[in-house]
């Protein structure tokens, strides 16, 4: 796959990490190898400028995504149930604010490192077609949103 990182937010960022975690969630959804991504990291005033052009909504917001191609997931499962993965793709962008997920990640009581992974996780989803505007979508989801995390952190801890 390829995953750009861009940091734009002048705060030092585990690119690399955020490049794994983006491997991992593509690769357990069942997504073509081929498949291109982009992950932009900017800072407060950036993000605040995205989020009022695209969202209408004032302020910084944590994360935002860009789908470019229309793009599903396998339905049988990921590539490693033998599935045949999707036609490579433009996937889209996903745009982080570190600064906001800092301040998530304190209210939270984890890393900022955690939160930028949930929350690209959850940008990456969002890419994929999934939403939770519906209390049904809500729960599919968060709840794919965790399994993919928890499966994650288990591939970093046995590193």
């Amino acid at each position: 796959m390829s995953i750009e990182v861009a940091n734009e937010s002048g705060v030092e960022v585990d690119e690399s990490s955020l490049v794994e975690l983006a491997g991992h969630v593509l690769g357990r959804m069942g997504i073509h190898p081929l498949a291109e991504l982009s992950i932009l990291v900017v800072d407060e005033a950036a993000m605040s400028q995205l989020h009022e052009q695209w969202m209408g909504e004032p302020g910084p917001t944590d994360v935002l995504a860009f789908p470019m191609d229309e793009l599903r997931p396998n339905q049988g499962g990921s590539r490693q149930d033998g599935d045949a993965p999707l036609d490579p793709a433009l996937l889209g962008d996903v745009v982080l604010c570190p600064q906001v997920a800092a301040k998530q990640a304190a209210e939270a009581g984890h890393s900022t490192r955690d939160e930028l992974e949930l929350l690209c996780t959850h940008g990456i989803l969002h890419l994929l077609g999934y939403d939770h505007a519906e209390p049904e979508e809500h729960a599919e989801m968060f709840g794919l949103q965790g399994e993919l995390l928890d499966a994650w952190r288990e591939v970093r801890r046995e590193q």
